[in-house]
Parts: C-alpha cells; structure tokens; sequence
C-alpha cells in the first residue's frame, strides 16, 4: 500500500462518548495559512477545502476544530461547513471555548463564565449546526475551572452539546471536572519533543477511566503553532524513519498512537499530499525496541 491508499482506518478505531471515531484524525488550525491565526499567509480556499474533502474520503471522521481558529481572510469553520455540509453522519467535530479574539486576530481577555454560551453559538452558527458533537473547555490559567465547566455542563444538558472535553489542564483538573459531569476526552500537548510528568500523569488517568487523550503538537514540537521544526531531528528518530520509509513526522505521530489504545492523534495540514501522509501513520507499527529508543529520545529532551 502507498500513502495514497492508506485510509483512517489502518489505525483503528476508539469511542468518544457513544462516537466511534477512527484514531487519526484531523487538526483544522493550519487550514486557514502558512502558520496558525495570523501568524502566516491566509491560505488559498479551494486548496483548504479541497484538503477537508480528502481527509473524509479518507476515512478521517474525528475534526478538531475552533472559533478562534482564524486568519486575516480565512475561518477553519467556515471551510468545515462550506467543504462538508450536509455532514456525514459518523463525523464528530469536535471545538474548544475558551479563548477569545477580536475581530483584529488579537488575543483578548479569555471568556468569563457567563461569556461561553456565546462562544457555544457561535461554533454552531459556524458550523451550520443544531448542537456540537464534542466541546473542550480550553483552560486559559484558571486555578479551579469548576465555574467554566459548570456552564458547559448546563449547556449539554440543554441539548447544545453532546459531549464536554478539557483542554490544557493539569491532573487535578480532570479530578474537579469529573465530579461535575462526564468528560470523554483531554487535550493536551504531548508528543516526542520533551517530556511533561503532568501529560503523563494525565495519559494514565484517561486510559483508566476510559477517556480519549488527544495530543495537540505531536509533530510540531518546539514549532507549536508556527509548524514543525527540521533544524534538530534526533538521530534517533530519523533511524526509524529509515527502517520504515517514512519521514520523522511519521514515526511522531505513530510514535503517539503507539501510547495507548485510548489515545488520539489530530495532526493538522493545508497540503493534501502531506495529509495523506498524517493518515497512512497510523498504519505503522513500531516494536518494542522502537519504542525504547524513542522513548528515551523524549526522556533526554
């Protein structure tokens, strides 16, 4: 099989809540330009939609999105609801609240509680739907986000919201929101690029409690939003690249699968060709050796 022909079903398949949901899916945060929110070129639209309606012919039926996911010409909402709608009816899109920015792309004071009713609205009229499959409280430095997830949770049982996440939390914050109503996935960074003992404390507990842990930054590393680095790639990586014929951003995100069977990969792309080379990753299968030395490539990051 070539990259191509690999769809989103090689690496296998998780549910969130009562969604079944292929393991690769798809970040939309670069589908608006050359970087995330202003930070780069808006992208060319047809090329951004084009991308979308490959990745579900593709098998893709996980899309994480957001509101605030935005260039200077460019909405990765308004790409989402212009490339599938009407929407098949095993696609989950998942979106975040939480951060705010002003009609200039500017960070702004993150939402206060009473606020995120209305960034709830505005993801379904973006999206041109009648309620969200899956909505992430984004921590923005709360100590305690039992006010915020509250209002989410009334949301979802107003029928607004079919299933909550959290988003950039520590372990104490699953604990807190767990006590207020169900929570089917966290969000977090994690990948190869350091080691973070909160992440994997994190990890631990969803595979226990049976909930999703969706990395964000699998392959961009030390790039985060402005894209992934190639100025240091560990030897050790670009060895099993090697064996496997495929690239480091490849063994990244198997690398990711390869935590746990609960775990969710979102790598995120405006290029059809390098989507197509995100989705085959979930078809490669590392051994235990590996493992080990990617393992210790994160340790000694």
């Amino acid at each position: 099989m070539t990259a191509e022909t690999i769809t989103a079903d090689a690496s296998g398949t998780f549910t969130l809540g009562d969604l079944p949901v292929s393991r690769i899916g798809f970040g939309a945060m670069r589908l608006t330009g050359s970087a995330a929110f202003h930070l780069g070129t808006p992208s060319d639209r047809a090329r951004s939609i084009a991308v979308l309606r490959r990745a579900v012919e593709l098998g893709v039926n996980h899309i994480d999105t957001a509101a605030f996911y935005f260039s200077a010409l460019r909405s990765a909402n308004e790409l989402i609801n212009t490339a599938l709608a009407p929407y098949p009816d095993d696609l989950l899109i998942a979106t975040k609240v939480g951060p705010f920015r002003d009609c200039s792309g500017e960070w702004a004071t993150s939402a206060r509680p009473d606020q995120l009713r209305g960034h709830v609205e505005e993801n379904l009229r973006q999206l041109g739907r009648d309620h969200l499959d899956l909505v992430y409280l984004r921590r923005m430095r709360q100590d305690s986000i039992a006010e915020h997830f509250g209002v989410l949770a009334d949301l979802r049982a107003a029928g607004l919201i079919r299933h909550l996440g959290i988003s950039a939390v520590e372990p104490r914050h699953l604990t807190e929101a767990l006590q207020i109503a169900p929570v089917v996935a966290v969000q977090n960074r994690f990948g190869l690029a350091a080691a973070d003992p909160d992440a994997d404390e994190l990890l631990r507990m969803c595979g226990e409690r049976g909930i999703a842990f969706v990395p964000f930054f699998a392959i961009a590393g030390e790039g985060a939003d402005r894209g992934a680095t190639a100025a240091r790639q560990q030897d050790e990586v670009l060895a099993v690249a090697h064996a496997h014929g495929v690239s480091p951003a490849q063994v990244r995100i198997a690398w990711t699968l390869h935590q746990g069977p609960h775990v969710l990969a979102i790598p995120g792309t405006g290029n059809a060709d390098h989507l197509a080379d995100n989705i085959a990753a979930g078809a490669i299968r590392l051994t235990e050796e590996e493992l080990d030395r990617l393992d210790a490539v994160r340790r000694a990051a």
